[in-house]
């Protein structure tokens, strides 16, 4: 992470956070959102297969 911050610094770049919230924001949509399609989108990813470390080359033993 730090080498990112120093590479974004070099070029100009500068950490920012927004003073407010959008006023276009819907709480309301936004914790509808968490409640029915993250679990959803969180539940898609494939579990690791053990002892692979390269998709391209069978598993030496």
């Amino acid at each position: 992470m730090e080498g990112t911050w120093r590479l974004l610094k070099r070029h100009g770049w500068s950490w920012q956070q927004p003073a407010r919230r959008a006023i276009e924001r819907d709480d309301g949509a936004v914790e509808l959102w968490k409640k029915e399609v993250w679990p959803q989108v969180k539940a898609r990813r494939r579990p690791a297969e053990p002892g692979l470390s390269s998709r391209t080359r069978p598993v030496s033993r």
